[in-house]
């Protein structure tokens, strides 16, 4: 029987500067907590993953929104894509929009044999009576595709669309030009890089890395831990890309 406490609230929210919050699941193992960027934009706001789905994100920002939201899963993963089926707005890849429509679990991580999803995840409950066993992916009907190219403009900035697959087929990140920034989902942060999932690719991954190496950054917002500038995230693929070049390299057995 699971004697751990319900939690008084779920989420918490940082402002990072007037436009930008992070949200984090802190009841949650912190090794596989996803940071959920919200963007307030002069027309339009976006909200980059949705964490686990296990309480309502949707009622914990709903103070902070005052306009059109886009709700955007960076990949299918159940850390980043679990809360998506609550947003009127919802955009993925195309790559991964059959996963999140079907709610397939296996492409979402959090199929029951995969082991991804535990009890000891969870330092407190998000409601009575949840455990890991019950957890699935919300199925959720995407109402936008996004493409390689696309340009989300909010007014004041706007995001162009990067399709960078390696740890996911349908991994994105979202790329302001105007002020070298990087919201990187999963492709890339300062821990673990995870490339041996189902639905990785390494040689995929080097491509990615190797195309990003070329793009112009001064801050990366990932999908996990810390934000990092343009020195740690050229040392992250330069580390990644030697490891992984080397032929017959031994692969680590990935954690969740």
């Amino acid at each position: 029987m699971n004697s751990k406490p319900v939690c008084d609230r779920w989420f918490a929210t940082r402002q990072i500067n007037p436009g930008l919050y992070c949200i984090g699941e802190i009841h949650y193992w912190e090794w596989n907590r996803a940071n959920l960027w919200l963007i307030k934009g002069q027309k339009q706001d976006l909200l980059i993953d949705t964490g686990l789905g296990v309480a309502s994100l949707r009622q914990h920002i709903a103070s902070l929104i005052d306009k059109p939201l886009l709700a955007i899963a960076s990949h299918v993963h159940f850390d980043h894509a679990g809360g998506l089926h609550e947003f009127d707005h919802r955009a993925i890849h195309p790559a991964e929009a059959k996963a999140l429509r079907s709610g397939d679990n296996h492409a979402a991580l959090c199929s029951h044999e995969l082991g991804f999803v535990l009890d000891e995840h969870f330092e407190q409950l998000p409601y009575e009576g949840f455990t890991a066993m019950q957890y699935t992916l919300h199925r959720a009907e995407p109402t936008q595709l996004l493409q390689e190219g696309d340009v989300l403009d909010l007014g004041d900035r706007a995001f162009e669309v990067l399709h960078l697959p390696g740890h996911s087929p349908g991994c994105i990140a979202l790329y302001d030009a105007k002020n070298q920034e990087l919201f990187s989902g999963d492709v890339i942060y300062d821990g673990e890089l995870l490339d041996q999932l189902p639905g990785s690719d390494i040689p995929t991954y080097i491509a990615t890395y190797e195309r990003l190496q070329k793009l112009p950054i001064d801050t990366v917002y990932p999908g996990h831990y810390h934000t990092f500038g343009c020195d740690r995230y050229q040392e992250i693929m330069a580390e990644y890309l030697e490891a992984r070049r080397q032929p017959g390299c031994p692969g680590e057995v990935a954690r969740g």
